[in-house]
């Protein structure tokens, strides 16, 4: 039974236990629990303290999903899928973070394939995450109906599970679909939107009969989940010490929101879904949110990370970005003339490391012992960005200054003359492109790089014509660093244009093989 279920469904992912208090586990082990397709749902739902269990392993596989090596092999945690993983595919798809070694290679030159392992175990821990959600929904309900919660308790839990089945997804269609506006009506191919739990043979049989659907489809499906994410959890008031930003709130959803009506395009919600934040967030220090993960005023939504419970050195953002300088900063990004020579956040040993070596590294994730940086997911300075675009692109200028310099003068060692004023752009679309390129110098090292460019492929301002051309992957001379001037070569790596079926990932081997439906779906030229 257990060879004939993994070969049906083409997925193991799709099999994943619910991980009660970070328990860990292989494949093999995930489908021999009593087997897992009859998995005693009665124990795992049967208390108060169990459902809560069951939660937060939901919160486990965000932020520490698995590296798949071979049947029966110790498979190994990483940081799947919102872990460390998370942060470096989004900025090794750009070309501001220079993979300077072979951990994320294949990504940051665009030579993955169907088999391309970190692209692979992205995209089952994603649907690993989403099928614990369904499962913990689905649970909490029963123990809602049978008394072990309450409903109140039962509706807190739902709006963080379907929190996670929004922003899995939304992860989704940025790797593996073309941006909203590719079609008229976002009518081209999404990915496939599970919202049921997979536990059974027969729901197995459901999940493989679910195509991709279109992305206003999917899209349609997340701003749901979204919005009964926001109805049903409670405010980040409610929450105390590390919880009010490690834990889904309604503040979550509504920033998560401003994030998915940007990519759609829909200005009007952008800044409405915004507006819900302005009393309950600020803009401190810009290296605030790094300083202090845990405990400041900008972080909205953060997976947390801790001695006990990080993905190990391999996948540790301090690891990655710091300690084992495996990512630095680009001269393309660093040398930008918009980022004044001066702007705190160059600051040395608090924004940035400088190596022997003259290479500058980014220095957000400090905690090179322990490894417990908190992986940043949603900060309120994406929020004003977001709305100063959206005022931008509306024509309300005057606003959309305002905006960009609530952000940006924070850094600056002179904003009574640094500062953007009106006459700092001629029009709408210059100002577009500077928002756009402050979201690159404040997220530098966040992840966010990628989410941008997929979403402006085909701007009507600022459209990005592929994916841009990057420093070669390899560790930088100092000389590239020196300011002065805009960086303009030697580039290792050629842009690849918009057109070019490389944009978006294959959907893995491991998915396809088996799944006709899927198979036919395959994304163009893999």
């Amino acid at each position: 039974m257990k060879k004939n279920i993994i070969k049906k469904l083409g997925l193991v992912l799709s099999l994943s236990a619910v991980a009660f208090a970070g328990t860990s586990c292989s494949r093999d082990e995930i489908i021999d629990l009593k087997p897992f397709n009859s998995i005693d749902e009665n124990l795992a739902f049967s208390t108060a303290a169990n459902v809560d269990l069951a939660v937060m392993g939901v919160y486990n596989a965000a932020q520490n999903g698995f590296y798949y090596t071979a049947p029966g092999a110790a498979n190994t945690p990483r940081g799947y899928a919102f872990g460390s993983a998370y942060t470096v595919q989004g900025d090794m798809r750009g070309e501001d973070m220079v993979n300077t070694a072979t951990f994320y290679q294949l990504t940051y030159t665009a030579t993955y394939d169907p088999g391309t392992a970190n692209n692979v175990h992205h995209y089952e821990n994603l649907y690993a995450l989403i099928n614990k959600a369904n499962i913990v929904l689905e649970g909490a309900a029963k123990a809602a109906e049978g008394g072990v919660i309450t409903t109140a308790v039962k509706d807190g839990y739902a709006g963080e599970m379907y929190f996670f089945r929004a922003l899995a997804h939304l992860e989704l269609l940025k790797h593996f679909a073309r941006p909203y506006n590719f079609t008229t009506g976002a009518t081209h191919p999404g990915v496939p939107y599970r919202d049921f739990a997979i536990t059974s043979p027969a729901t197995i049989d459901q999940a493989l009969a679910v195509g991709r659907g279109t992305v206003a489809e999917a899209y349609a499906k997340i701003i749901t989940d979204l919005n009964n994410a926001e109805s049903m959890m409670p405010s980040k008031t409610t929450r105390t010490g590390n919880m009010k930003i490690t834990r889904a709130s309604k503040e979550a959803a509504a920033a998560l929101k401003v994030r998915v009506y940007l990519n759609m395009r829909d200005w009007n919600k952008v800044l409405t879904e915004g507006a819900k934040l302005a009393a309950g967030y600020a803009l401190g220090a810009p290296s605030a949110p790094f300083t202090s993960n845990y405990g400041n005023t900008e972080s909205i939504f953060s997976i947390e990370n801790s001695a006990v419970t990080n993905p190990g050195v391999n996948a540790a953002l301090a690891s990655m970005y710091n300690n084992r300088s495996l990512v630095c900063i680009s001269p393309i990004i660093w040398r930008n003339p918009r980022w004044t020579a001066t702007d705190k956040r160059r600051e040395e040993g608090t924004m940035v490391r400088t190596a022997a070596s003259g290479v500058k590294f980014s220095n957000k994730y400090k905690d090179i012992t322990n490894l417990t940086d908190a992986t940043p997911i949603l900060r309120y300075a994406e929020v004003v960005l977001s709305m100063a675009e959206a005022n931008a692109r509306l024509g309300n200028l005057p606003m959309a200054l305002t905006q960009l310099n609530q952000v940006r003068n924070r850094a600056l060692a002179a904003p009574a003359t640094e500062a953007y004023t009106a006459a700092s752009f001629a029009n709408a679309t210059e100002m577009v492109d500077a928002i756009i390129t402050e979201r690159r110098i404040e997220f530098l090292g966040e992840g966010m790089r990628w989410n941008d460019i997929h979403r402006l492929l085909y701007d009507d301002l600022v459209p990005m014509p592929g994916i841009p051309a990057k420093v070669a992957n390899a560790m930088p001379t100092a000389a590239m660093f020196t300011l002065g001037t805009p960086y303009t070569g030697p580039y290792g790596v050629a842009m690849i244009p918009k057109e070019d079926f490389r944009v978006l990932w294959p959907f893995p081997l491991s998915s396809t093989t088996n799944n006709p439906i899927l198979q036919a779906e395959q994304n163009p030229g893999w």
